[in-house]
């Protein structure tokens, strides 16, 4: 329940459509009183024959016809504004959600899929916003129905006021006994239902991988596998449902029973006139709907406890990297960048040892080192994607921890292995650094990646749909794409995750020729899969067993015998088993 309280609040902006809402609900549950007394006053009148009073009857018709056409008008203005609080409701709870989960380190993403994340999302906004729009709509008007009916029922018959009252408790208390397991079951089928949807998710996004390794079967059969679990879970939560549904309707039907015979008697016995009799009976008839309702409110109420548990699960979790109020803006005047004895690794797993080296300003580095050792590691660490463990990493004597990541990452630029696009539009995707950029900026970026030329050529120019990830262009397209992307950021940092190492040689040259003008007085550390690609560098860093092995020109270390001799070696080598070495490495990179 506590969590149903924490919704309230986290949308407190909500408020003035709860009262709006609650106002009409008074409203609509005084007139549903008055209509039995109205009904019960009619046939008192009716008792007397001929020499009923007509007006009065009239007077009671028209009463009555007056509540039907105000409730019309009130239930549907009050329905409409609780349509309005769901809409609303649901855009706030996605937000926060959203917000937050931007919000959260990249470790959390490392361990959690991605489907499920959404799938938590949609389940949990759904539930919570159907719960509340069913309470907005149709709750308060119960309550205050059911006090109005009970306060009449004890002015006529305090016996039957007292029975009537006695069904709620009654109700509510076999329900809430009855509660605990069923939101266990509950707990168990969303956890399949996470784990099958975010399987879903993860085979669309790699369908080509699915197909071309022949799995759709197994697949389909892990998702099916995951749903029969969900429906062997159903049976036994359904038919504790209604196993106690029967119980609590079964103490119902006997309370009602004792509510009839009461009626009957005190009416037999002259205590109650006709009118009274047909209003008691109108109110118990009138008080069924609230307790049966109640059964289905009590279902939704259990799935949104469910599922908002789920959605409070991932909103408690608190960022492990986040701005600290004395944290200053990142200030640059010359983007030298240092690696002070960083140690870092992954839970228990150490990656890096005590690493150190630094960038000077404007210059190129390369990262070398066996798959594993690290290297995209430590770019992350730059990015303050992960936080150190101990050490420091600093840009212009300014030790990252200890800026804003806003300023940090605007100062920037990325290229990736493999090139991170989104669905939309060529120039949506350029422009994904500086969403203000202008047409002469976009193109100049795009022409200096070598991608106008083909940009030009699609039917739409800038504004084609590219699909998602990309899957409408090349491998070398998406690349050139990225590029100018980075370029149109124009960060004095640069961090290449070795950006030509699946492309054919035509692609390559391009993408290479892009990459020499995004370099171009620019700080950058290249991740390095192919040697070939890095001999223009001014420095090579490499890494062996998460620590600093050597550190040089391309020049120096070609003679040191250490791990970049050895791979020139390789290269250099023509027999057939250093050919697959050296292709080995390039491959693991």
């Amino acid at each position: 329940m506590k969590n149903i309280w924490r919704i309230v609040r986290f949308t407190s902006q909500l408020w003035p459509f709860y009262i709006a809402i609650s106002f009409f609900t008074v409203l609509l549950a005084l007139m549903g009183v008055l209509q039995p007394l109205l009904t019960g006053w009619a046939i008192d009148q009716l008792r007397q024959g001929t020499h009923a009073n007509l007006h009065n009857l009239i007077v009671i018709a028209v009463a009555i016809f007056l509540l039907d056409f105000f409730s019309n008008i009130f239930s549907n203005i009050s329905g409409y504004i609780g349509d309005q609080l769901n809409a609303r409701l649901s855009y706030y709870l996605s937000h926060r959600y959203y917000e937050h989960l931007l919000s959260l380190q990249q470790q959390f993403y490392d361990t959690e899929l991605t489907g499920k994340i959404i799938n938590r999302l949609n389940r949990s906004i759904s539930q919570i916003t159907n719960f509340f729009q069913f309470v907005t709509n149709n709750f308060l008007q119960l309550i205050f129905t059911t006090i109005f009916t009970l306060t009449v029922a004890f002015h006529y018959s305090w016996q039957v006021g007292l029975l009537l009252a006695s069904l709620y408790p009654i109700y509510i208390l076999l329900t809430i006994r009855s509660s605990p397991k069923w939101q266990h079951y509950q707990t168990e089928k969303n956890d399949n239902l996470d784990i099958a949807n975010g399987r879903f998710a993860e085979v669309i996004n790699q369908v080509k991988v699915v197909k071309t390794y022949l799995q759709e079967k197994r697949e389909l059969n892990l998702f099916d596998h995951h749903y029969k679990k969900v429906i062997d879970i159903n049976k036994p939560q359904s038919k504790h449902w209604h196993v106690n549904d029967f119980y609590r309707r079964i103490v119902l039907n006997v309370i009602f029973f004792a509510v009839y015979l009461f009626i009957f008697v005190q009416a037999v016995h002259g205590q109650l006139s006709p009118g009274n009799v047909v209003t008691l009976i109108l109110f118990s008839a009138q008080i069924r709907i609230p307790i049966f309702t109640i059964s289905f409110m009590v279902d939704n109420f259990q799935r949104a406890v469910a599922d908002s548990r789920d959605y409070f699960e991932i909103m408690e979790i608190k960022p492990s990297i986040d701005d600290k109020p004395s944290d200053h803006t990142l200030k640059l005047s010359r983007a030298a960048v240092s690696f002070n004895n960083v140690v870092f690794g992954y839970d228990e797993q150490a990656v890096l040892k005590g690493v150190s080296f630094e960038l000077q300003p404007g210059t190129k580095t390369a990262l070398v080192g066996e798959s594993g050792e690290g290297k995209t590691t430590i770019t992350s660490l730059l990015l303050r994607l992960y936080d150190v463990n101990s050490g420091s990493i600093a840009i212009d004597n300014q030790i990252i921890s200890n800026v804003s990541q806003a300023s940090l990452r605007a100062n920037i630029a990325v290229v990736f292995q493999e090139p991170a696009l989104f669905s939309g539009t060529v120039r949506e995707n350029i422009s994904y650094a500086n969403p203000k950029a202008t047409e002469e900026q976009i193109m100049a970026a795009a022409k200096a990646a070598n991608a106008h030329e083909f940009i030009v050529k699609f039917e739409n120019g800038y504004e084609s749909q590219i699909g998602e990830r990309g899957l409408k262009l090349s491998g070398g397209q998406k690349q050139r794409l990225a590029i100018a992307r980075a370029l149109l950021k124009n960060a004095p940092i640069l961090i290449l995750d070795e950006a030509t190492s699946s492309l054919d040689s035509k692609s390559e040259r391009m993408v290479q020729e892009a990459l020499e003008r995004l370099m171009r007085g620019r700080t950058t550390l290249i991740i390095a899969h192919r040697l070939s690609t890095i001999q223009a560098v001014d420095q090579i860093v490499t890494i062996r067993n998460g620590t600093v092995d050597e550190t040089g020109s391309p020049t120096a270390l070609a003679k040191s015998g250490g791990i970049y001799a050895q791979l020139l070696a390789l290269q250099t080598g023509s027999s057939e088993a250093t050919k697959k070495k050296l292709q080995a490495y390039e491959l693991k990179g």
